[in-house]
């Protein structure tokens, strides 16, 4: 017999002897021996135990002793000391308690010993256990447990308070059961509860029985899940009375367990009701094509229904691991549905209409020949640009040292001979031929105020006060409060006349520095003016208009300051029962009358949002400094609320004003771990300073006290909206701010942003063309841009090349909130039309087919999901409709026109953004993979799987700083089977086809690590994503020598540049990590002094491709494997 065997048999004969043995002596070294056993080691022990029937050994050596004549209690207290051991570890000890008829035994041993407190303490301990079961616990109420424990709690005595202590943790053990506590109720329970919680903290000043306080809260907690409890709580006051007790304990760090259960408790029972709105639906609506209803679900009536209770983490959340993980239920397992090609959703002529979308296939280039004296000279005008790129891959870090270099000189304003307008735009006639960019300047400027010449001005109804501009004062003649009336007056008539309104909006344009790239004032107005909205938009937003600029300084992530949402809980609950400085004043509503200019008290914010992607519904003054914001819905749905983009002026300086966005809808967010919401002063902007910053304080997000509709909240009753509170505190009086949840980028940004990219490439080089992929539901063009290089020659062999590319895909912004996913995109596309040596080898590598905005109209209209039709672009791959769907009907066309003429991309890629995750990351997808994950047996020899996917994933985690290996997935979930990522997969046969998701907030590893994401660092994501695709091709694909050399001469000078280059602007830098360390809070000020979570961004050299380096010419692919 071997060891293992031989305990098994000796703890065997122990508990058999136990249960049968009637000898005093005996049990109790029975009992001895396995106290001893048991108190030393792990769980393992007592899990061993149960498994040989220790648990049921214990309970009838229970029932034997407990059914004698004379209880021994020598025996019994042991013997309870190890039933309450072993119990809370055995899953099915409630079952086994039921079957032995234990609980009416220990009910009645405590019953016999209510004064004698060291044998009923022990028997409260092994009720605790029986009452974690729901099926037991149920059992105790029903056999009178609860009126045994309120004889020992009360009345209020601090004698024995260790019993009172175990008999408290068994009530609030039994009142998770529903039936218990709602005989808890019937009987008065609750209010006792109250008193007796008063009773404890009055006479507690000395804070020696917080377990006991803590414990009555614990009981309070778990009966007010049920709906009659909560109104017999309001109804008894127990608002007030947890409020003011807990006041006295939020000074005292050992008081925090209370203060956070008084917060949860405060919260659940705070009156439900739905949010201060006529409807839920949308602000918007838009009529569909055809027979479609455009009427989105019906919302019921406010459903009292009971609620279960059951609520997301309360306390202040520091485990951002809990978030979102993959359910493993969700894995896709069927091969079949793996491995399977679909065939064709349309008719195979209708592919023939994509051919006009190819016609770099087809192009004889006879104009290469010949050229006009226009393109001799845009070689040496390209370099001159604004727009054009560094000879090195742009890098953030760089990037924003050489604006550190120069802050000074900008912060100080333009000078007066600088203040001409140098950005290049393109004029709206068709050209073959570039022309050079002073000209179409000096045009682009006569038209914009030409226009607003003769259109003149046109008061907004909706907005009847405009938001004051104001200059520093010693420029008093710069009358910005026109500014809007002018953006009304380029888009429709008016009886006023524009002449004063275009004065001033050419002062305006005349101060603008023009060094933002690729960004004209001009140019954008005349996009705007072009854009087709539902509200019919009149006023173009300020940051929109004149540009941004990413800050030359870090932003860190925000720091969370302990207690924050408990603090803004019990502020929301002072409104309620201390209304005393409620205001409650509704000061801007999209879907009625706001207050006039006039109207409005002047201690008041003033708030506007009918500009394009502008999204605020209503707001409320509730206090003197503090608003509650309503965010609109998407159009033709109830729901889908997370994007914000808004307006606020009439500000005071130096005044903290909180914000609550009160119809948020996910359980968790991102602003819960760092991530500050973004403003745009125009103050600053006309100060030289045109950033979108990262702003705001005690921030946090957390459940309200709103209910959603069964409608608004997919079928399901009893769900709650969620708020997002910040405080900010503005830089100047009377300014105008703008507050966005990301970096805003809107679709007439997009459209000027292409046009001033086709002017500023080198046509000799650059093979681009823009065309249309067909019109939204909205009547706005959807682009897509063709990138790839001229060939060397009409020569057969050079065509031959050209049109023998592989393609690559790419697309961005089917959902309209995540604009960082355009960032993205705006990266990519400015580096492939440069004349970087690596974008010019990466031109002659592949074709790129580019689908920079899927979902325009959703944009432009402020949704932040959903297109026109309310439906999510992303889950309608599998079978789009060519009415509802025209963007994703025709991507997928253009797809399978590909495919059918054998050219199907070598890699798809779909630029989104991520609201609960760090980092940029890829999702992709692979059979293999997903079973495994999924627990199913692969046999290999059947299922066969290329691990190219897994290529540029490694790829980009080496030479892009914001991307993580580790977060990407390649896992197939049936309930993603209908996006772009799998449906390209499937149905397209693309093995790489990925989704590549951007981070909203921050970087928890690598060079950013610390640090909340912006603008340079997106757009270099967009850059280092195309790096990564020129090392894939040569790593992975088939390459000429000549390619392989041109690209071995290329990259690693590239490091050597990028080194010397950081060295000249560094010297006596930091190093990363000690610069992260002296980040400061606020923004900088010209005196690198102030507020914020920022920091000049001084950074050691960093190579743009990663480091790569070694002798041999092919070293850089080596390094990737």
């Amino acid at each position: 017999m071997s060891m293992a065997e031989q305990e098994a048999s000796g703890l065997q004969l122990l508990l058999s002897s136990l249960q049968s043995s009637r000898d005093k002596d005996v049990i109790l070294n029975i009992l001895s021996i396995l106290t001893d056993l048991l108190s030393i080691g792990t769980d393992r022990r007592i899990h061993y135990m149960i498994s040989k029937g220790g648990s049921e050994a214990l309970l009838q050596a229970l029932m034997n002793a407990a059914q004698t004549a004379q209880p021994d209690y020598s025996i019994l207290l042991p013997l309870l000391r190890l039933l309450a051991k072993v119990g809370q570890r055995d899953r099915k000890f409630g079952l086994k308690v039921q079957k032995l008829e234990a609980i009416d035994v220990t009910l009645s041993m405590a019953r016999k010993n209510l004064t004698h407190h060291l044998n009923l303490i022990h028997c409260l301990w092994v009720l605790r256990v029986y009452a974690s079961s729901v099926s037991a616990g149920t059992k105790l109420g029903i056999n009178g447990a609860m009126e045994l424990l309120f004889k020992v709690i009360t009345p209020y005595t601090k004698k024995h308070s260790r019993t009172v202590r175990a008999a408290i943790e068994v009530l609030a053990a039994l009142l998770k059961s529903k039936s218990n506590s709602r005989r808890a109720v019937n009987r008065g329970y609750l209010c006792e509860l109250l008193r007796l919680y008063q009773d404890w903290h009055r006479c507690d000043a000395s804070n020696r029985y917080i377990h006991v306080r803590r414990g009555l809260l614990l009981c309070l907690k778990h009966i007010t899940n049920i709906q009659s409890a909560r109104e017999t709580f309001l109804s008894a006051r127990g608002m007030e009375i947890l409020f003011t007790t807990a006041q006295d304990c939020l000074d005292s760090k050992p008081l925090d367990p209370i203060v956070t259960t008084v917060a949860q408790i405060l919260r659940k029972c705070y009156p439900k009701g739905p949010l201060p709105l006529a409807t839920v639906h949308s602000s918007y609506s838009f009529s569909l094509p055809g027979n479609v209803s455009s009427e989105p679900p019906r919302a019921g009536p406010e459903d009292d229904c009971e609620d279960d209770g059951e609520e997301e983490v309360e306390k202040d959340l520091d485990n951002e691991d809990l978030e979102h993980k993959e359910e493993d239920d969700d894995l896709e397992t069927d091969v079949n549905k793996l491995s399977s090609k679909p065939g064709l959703d349309r008719p195979e002529e209708e592919l023939e209409q994509y051919e006009a979308m190819c016609p770099e296939l087809s192009l004889t280039f006879q104009e290469l020949e010949t050229g006009s004296e226009d393109e001799k000279g845009s070689e040496d005008m390209l370099g001159s640009l604004p727009g054009a790129h560094p000879p090195v891959i742009p890098n953030a870090a760089f990037m924003k040292q050489q604006r550190c270099r120069h802050r000074d000189q900008r912060a100080m304003g333009p000078e007066p001979e600088e203040t001409a307008f140098k950005t290049p735009v393109q004029s709206w006639a068709k050209k073959e031929k570039c022309t050079g960019a002073p000209a179409l300047e000096k045009r682009a400027m006569e038209e914009s105020v030409r226009d607003a010449d003769a259109l003149g001005e046109r008061e907004d109804p909706c907005r009847s006060h405009a938001p004051t501009l104001h200059p520093p004062l010693k420029e008093a003649s710069w009358d910005t409060r026109t500014f809007h009336t002018h953006c009304a007056s380029c888009f429709g008539p008016s009886p006023v006349g524009g002449v004063g309104a275009s004065n001033t909006v050419t002062k305006l344009l005349e101060r603008h520095q023009g060094d933002i790239p690729f960004h004209s004032p001009h140019f954008y107005m005349t996009r705007a003016g072009s854009t087709k909205s539902i509200p019919d938009y009149r006023v173009l937003a300020f940051p929109d208009f004149w540009g941004h600029q990413p800050p030359p300084y870090y932003q860190s992530l925000l720091e969370r300051k302990y207690g924050v949402q408990r603090a803004k809980i019990f502020e929301d609950v002072r409104r309620l029962i201390q209304p005393g400085d409620v205001i409650d004043r509704v000061v801007f509503d999209l879907d009625g009358r706001s207050p006039s200019s006039t109207d409005a008290p002047p201690d008041c914010l003033r708030f506007y949002s009918k500009f394009e992607s502008g999204n605020l519904r209503k707001a409320t003054q509730v206090r003197k400094f503090e608003y509650d914001l309503i965010m609109n819905t998407d159009v033709n749905t109830v729901q889908h609320h997370q994007w914000f983009y808004f307006e606020v002026s009439t500000m005071k300086p130096a005044i903290p004003y909180r914000f609550n966005i009160i119809n948020c809808e996910k359980v968790n967010s991102q602003f819960n771990y760092g991530m500050q919401p973004v403003m745009y002063s125009v103050k600053e902007a006309l100060q030289g300073r045109p950033h979108w910053n990262r702003v705001g304080s005690d921030i946090c997000y957390y459940k309200n006290h709103y209910r959603r509709s069964a409608a608004a909240a997919g079928g399901s009753q009893g769900k709650s909206y969620y708020t997002l509170t910040f405080t900010v505190t503005f830089p100047h009086r009377e300014d105008v701010c703008y507050l966005a949840y990301h970096y805003p980028y809107t679709y007439s940004a997009l459209m000027s942003h292409l046009d001033i990219l086709e002017e500023t490439r080198n046509p000799k080089k650059v093979y681009c063309r823009q065309q249309t992929l067909c019109q939204t539901l909205g009547g706005n063009p959807c682009p897509l841009l063709t990138i790839t290089a001229m060939p060397e020659s009409k020569s057969s062999d050079d065509l031959e090349q050209f049109r023998n590319r592989p393609y690559v895909v790419l697309m961005a912004r089917v959902h309209p909130g995540e604009s960082n996913a355009s960032w993205v995109m705006k990266g990519t596309m400015e580096f492939l039309v440069s004349n970087d040596p690596i974008a010019e080898l990466l031109r002659k590598c592949f074709i790129f087919k580019i689908i920079p905005m899927l979902n325009p109209d959703g944009v432009i209209n402020g949704n932040h999901r959903c297109s026109l039709s309310g439906d999510d672009l992303n889950r309608q791959w599998l079978a789009p409709s060519c009415q509802l769907h025209p963007t994703i009907y025709h991507t997928k066309g253009l797809l399978y026109y590909l495919c059918s003429v054998g050219r199907a991309p070598l890699v798809f890629c779909d630029y989104h953004g991520h609201s609960q995750k760090k980092n940029v990351f890829l999702y992709g997808c692979s059979i293999k993979e997903t079973l495994w994950q999924a627990g199913c047996t692969v046999d290999t020899a059947v299922v066969t799987e290329d691990v190219g996917y897994r290529t540029l994933p490694k790829i980009l985690d080496k030479v892009a700083p914001a991307f993580v290996m580790s977060s990407c997935s390649f896992l197939v979930e049936k309930s993603r089977e209908s996006t772009a990522r799998v449906v390209v997969w499937r149905e397209i046969g693309v093995l790489r086809s990925y989704t590549m998701e951007n981070t909203y907030c921050g970087c928890s590893h690598g060079l950013y690590k610390g640090l909340q994401i912006g603008t340079q660092e997106l757009e270099e994501m967009g850059a280092k994503f195309c790096l990564g695709l020129l090392i894939l091709q040569l790593k992975s694909l088939p390459c000429s020598k000549k390619l392989m050399a041109q690209a071995a001469a290329l990259l690693d000078p590239e490091e050597e540049i990028a080194d010397r280059w950081a060295q000249s602007h560094n010297k006596g830098a930091l190093q990363v990590a000690e610069g992260k360390q002296r980040l400061v809070r606020g923004r900088l000020s010209e005196s690198n002094e102030g507020k914020g979570s920022q920091a000049l961004r001084q950074n050691p050299a960093q190579p743009a491709v990663g480091k790569l380096t070694s002798p041999g010419p092919l070293s850089f692919t080596n390094q990737l494997c």
